[in-house]
């Protein structure tokens, strides 16, 4: 079946959100990204060259176009087309708080650039983090490149997104961590294996309510704590730092 000009039009529009979230799907593009979420999410359709279809032929996908380059390049929202392109259904959100009170979390307060949203879930995915709270000003996890951002880890990580202060206000005995200049030296803190880990906005940091919802303020410390250095790491360098010591003392505890 050759590509229609429609349907090249329609995975286009899916770079806006009002269109993914109107058919509940999204875009996944490569090799890799695309073959580590099938069998995650329910395919739609697939984009594929010759070459790739080759080399891919038990395919469980109703819907498959068998495209040249050109035509690929046409449909793609990369700047380099990747043999294969894919759009899959979004799951259904379903979440428990109660996953908190036996492991451990993140939440996003009003992360907004895609591509630190897809590295988080990429750490996460790392770090055998399943669950992030997202508010609901956190960029979209299905926006295209926030998807490509993650390499796959959205196949193992579910996002949430809720309002964090009601969220942390349910929350009973379950420790509430956040990174702030003035808090406690992360490496000198004993940290649990459970709970819920805040990081901030890439300008603002924490906002104002969720900061005097958490009860463990941490601090990242630069080295040596004397020298003159940036004002601030980047939030997807600083989760990679936090959630690192969190399973570093899991592993002695």
């Amino acid at each position: 079946m050759a590509l229609s000009k429609n349907r090249i039009k329609y995975i286009r529009s899916l770079e806006q959100k009002k269109n993914r979230k109107a058919d509940k799907v999204f875009l996944a593009e490569g090799p890799k990204l695309v073959g580590d979420l099938l069998g995650h999410f329910p395919c739609q359709f697939l984009l594929a060259t010759s070459e790739w279809l080759s080399g891919n032929r038990s395919l469980s996908v109703t819907d498959i176009t068998e495209v040249t380059e050109e035509e690929l390049s046409r449909a793609s929202l990369l700047k380099t087309p990747q043999q294969v392109l894919a759009v899959f259904r979004q799951p259904d959100e379903e979440w428990d708080t109660s996953v908190l009170s036996h492991s451990l979390c993140l939440a996003l307060d009003d992360v907004q650039d895609p591509g630190n949203l897809g590295t988080i879930i990429r750490l996460a995915d790392w770090f055998g983090i399943e669950h992030i709270f997202c508010s609901p000003n956190t960029v979209d996890v299905y926006n295209p490149k926030t998807i490509q951002a993650t390499m796959g880890g959205i196949a193992r990580v579910r996002l949430h997104y809720t309002p964090l202060p009601e969220l942390i206000r349910s929350l009973k005995n379950i420790p509430v961590y956040g990174t702030f200049l003035d808090g406690k030296n992360m490496y000198e803190q004993p940290l649990s294996k459970n709970g819920l880990i805040v990081m901030g906005n890439e300008g603002n940091g924490i906002g104002q309510e969720v900061k005097a919802l958490i009860n463990r303020k941490l601090y990242i410390p630069n080295y040596p704590a004397s020298r003159e250095t940036s004002e601030s790491l980047n939030v997807a360098i600083a989760t990679a730092v936090v959630c690192a010591e969190f399973r570093r003392q899991a592993a002695w505890q």
